[in-house]
């Protein structure tokens, strides 16, 4: 069911879009900036954009505020091809996410602003106005569940997916900071986890579900092994493990000269999601994903920065491969 659904190229995805800003030019520090590059951000909406580039379909669900900023995020929606039917805005105090982040790797500073999110109003009514039938698949990061009314929503838009045979893809994306505790976050995606039929995570997410770092690799295990069709476990520069159809495939990463930390995993995991409906086998799809993050932190911006199919394969025919796992 999960390859299935995937295969349809058509995603419903459930989070963020958000406006970023970065210094210019690459490498200027935020402190000493006086010229700034805007871009769509969001994990949500840089996975849509790096999807719809691949070809796919793909549907945003959120909320953005009825102001300039979440203007700006509607009109990149439509620029990239993103249906953004679902997408609502609201009034009030809420505003739409914000990132200021640095084009530099050295003493990188990310600076999010996200007090009274306006993704976060994200309701049931919201959810339950979506046609899942019409949707092979559904996509959602571990941010949407940080607070209410957007958890308990998130949550009804699983059983909704589930009901209407939609295989349910998770990408943990921890962000301590968007979390009234530690723990909270630890029972609530957890319980995400559960509900889901592929997972995406790094060493660090995974080892925080599972109480400590070191465990993290045994979590991502016990998750395949209780059901979930695909779990990946993300090492960073040490590559990948997935657990797949009762496989353990270990791949590495495509090295690159980085420009900045963001993007990857957005980029990975619409890299991956669009190479399995491509029907890549898994290790080639997680490769190719991966080659996905490299493209992204080497060039600057995030949803700017996906890449589509064509300039995939020039990166692929041109880069030496892989490192060895």
């Amino acid at each position: 069911m999960v390859l299935e659904g995937i295969a349809k190229k058509n995603f419903v995805v459930i989070g963020r879009v958000g406006m970023d800003l970065s210094p210019d030019p690459v490498n200027t520090r935020t402190k000493d900036a006086t010229t700034m590059v805007v871009g769509m951000g969001g994990s949500s909406a840089n996975i849509a954009a790096g999807l719809v580039k691949f070809g796919c379909n793909a549907a945003l669900v959120t909320s953005v505020s009825d102001d300039a900023v979440g203007w700006y995020c509607l009109n990149q929606l439509d620029h990239y091809g993103i249906d953004r039917t679902h997408v609502n805005k609201v009034t009030g105090e809420c505003r739409t996410s914000l990132a200021v982040y640095e084009t530099r790797v050295d003493e990188h500073q990310s600076v999010i602003y996200r007090n009274d999110a306006a993704d976060f109003q994200m309701n049931i009514d919201d959810v339950e106005a979506v046609d899942y039938s019409q949707f092979g698949a559904l996509i959602t990061a571990g941010t949407v569940f940080a607070a209410e009314p957007s958890r308990s929503a998130a949550f009804r838009a699983f059983e909704l997916a589930r009901a209407a045979g939609l295989p349910i893809i998770f990408d943990v994306d921890y962000r301590p900071y968007s979390w009234p505790s530690p723990q909270v976050a630890k029972d609530v995606l957890s319980r995400a986890g559960a509900l889901s039929d592929v997972i995406v995570g790094n060493d660090e997410e995974f080892g925080f579900m599972a109480g400590s770092i070191d465990k993290g690799l045994d979590k991502a295990r016990e998750l395949a092994e209780s059901g979930v069709a695909i779990v990946v476990y993300k090492l960073g520069p040490e590559g990948a493990v997935t657990f797949a159809n009762g496989e353990e495939i270990r791949t590495g990463i495509y090295p690159v000269e980085a420009v900045k930390p963001t993007g990857a995993g957005d980029s990975f995991m619409a890299g991956l999601m669009a190479s399995l409906a491509a029907d890549y086998p898994m290790k080639e799809a997680i490769l190719r994903g991966s080659a996905c993050a490299s493209i992204v932190v080497a060039k600057p911006g995030c949803a700017p920065a996906m890449p589509n199919a064509a300039e995939l394969e020039d990166f692929l025919s041109s880069h030496p491969g892989p490192t060895c796992s």
